[in-house]
């Protein structure tokens, strides 16, 4: 069966192909946590937002802390060059312009630039943060907290937010 002739995408009726073709995205460019849920085989429970985050989120708990890592490291920089270039995932894109980061001012801009790169140099990924319902002036702000964090705790903290974005987007999507 084709994605095409679903009604819904309803997790536990799809193959493993299109499951991965729907859900791989859900962690962004990531799709080994929608293969390893599909591989633990999908129930009727499975096909609600929550109940499918559970198990996505659960794999990437189970992950060892490098897995982890480049599942932080596949996320773009907010209002960074992916984004000025229109090379963002489509969720990504979406996500960013809710919080209206396209529309920086030139100060703005350059504080989003400044942060990215300390942020990356002190932590080794991208700073991640579920802008759905920010602002992008409430971001920066939150930016400036989280960049004086431990590594500890931002690790923790940016795979909250990972988890976070990972909901979001699968109640868009079922």
């Amino acid at each position: 069966m084709t994605a095409g002739a679903y009604q819904t995408n309803v997790p536990s009726q799809m193959d493993r192909l299109d499951f991965v073709r729907v859900f791989g995205g859900v962690y962004e460019h990531s799709p080994w946590i929608a293969e390893q849920v599909f591989d633990k085989r999908l129930v009727k429970i499975h096909n609600n937002a929550v109940d499918l985050h559970f198990a996505m989120a659960s794999v990437v708990e189970f992950a060892d802390k490098e897995q982890k890592l480049l599942l932080l490291r596949a996320h773009p920089d907010l209002a960074g060059k992916l984004a000025i270039s229109g090379e963002l995932t489509e969720d990504s894109t979406s996500e960013q312009a809710s919080a209206d980061l396209g529309n920086c001012t030139a100060e703005e801009f350059a504080a989003f630039q400044s942060l990215n790169d300390q942020y990356k140099e002190k932590f080794g990924f991208p700073f991640i943060l579920a802008v759905r319902g920010y602002h992008r002036a409430e971001i920066l702000e939150i930016f400036r907290q989280r960049v004086d964090n431990d590594a500890d705790t931002e690790f923790d903290e940016a795979l909250t937010q990972v988890h976070r974005i990972a909901l979001l987007r699968l109640k868009a999507i079922t």
